[in-house]
């Protein structure tokens, strides 16, 4: 699990998620972001749409609207395959997980800071249910995740 998040964060690391700015970093950072993709999928590259759900995140049309419908290579917003196009493509895919937190972020579990664990909560819920219960398997595989990198900071 911990090599499918280091890969996934080095590809973000590539891609240019990374902001040189301080002023406009990203709410989520590159491992919060590994850890909601490994919960969400498994992390697993080239994961295309099944049912509602699109990509790494298994981001719904209505997640990628409400984030701004960011889309890859200039393809306008209004373009059929704009939203299977930039939900399948990680960078596009992380910067609508950005997006939407810099909405939606909130304290989800009441404990005074807002953090991995409400991204985690939100991307899972949506921004106006993250207080809900969450499935155990989802924040089981989270947990895993975070501690695996905890870990690695000590």
């Amino acid at each position: 699990m911990a090599s499918a998040v280091i890969r996934f964060c080095a590809l973000l690391l590539v891609a240019g998620v990374c902001f040189a700015d301080v002023s406009e970093l990203p709410p989520v950072t590159e491992v919060c972001l590994g850890c909601i993709c490994q919960a969400i999928s498994g992390c697993k590259q080239g994961l295309q749409c099944e049912g509602e759900t699109c990509g790494l995140f298994r981001i719904t049309w209505g997640y990628w609207a409400d984030a701004g419908k960011p889309t890859i290579n200039g393809l306008s917003p209004d373009a059929p395959d704009a939203y299977s196009s930039c939900t399948v493509d990680p960078y596009c895919a992380a910067q609508t997980v950005q997006n939407y937190m810099r909405r939606f972020g909130q304290d989800c579990n009441g404990d005074g800071v807002v953090n991995c664990y409400d991204y985690m909560a939100i991307h899972k819920k949506g921004g106006y249910g993250c207080t809900g219960e969450l499935p155990f398997n989802y924040v089981n595989v989270f947990n895993q995740c975070i501690n695996v990198f905890a870990q690695y900071r000590s």
